[in-house]
């Protein structure tokens, strides 16, 4: 999926522009995405990844 396609979705699953760090690694999990591609994309999109569990974000 192309990146501005998944910011795209991100926007509409989490127009609040905040998602907790599991469920960054759940989204990225369905996209089968690396959880870096994930954190850069939360961040063109201008959104927060809160609550971060491991420390990737």
């Amino acid at each position: 999926m192309q990146d501005e396609k998944i910011i795209e979705v991100l926007l509409d699953r989490f127009p609040g522009k905040r998602i907790t760090c599991a469920e960054a690694r759940e989204f990225a999990a369905e996209l089968q995405i690396e959880l870096s591609r994930m954190g850069a994309l939360c961040d063109q999109a201008g959104i927060k990844i809160s609550a971060c569990q491991l420390g990737c974000f």
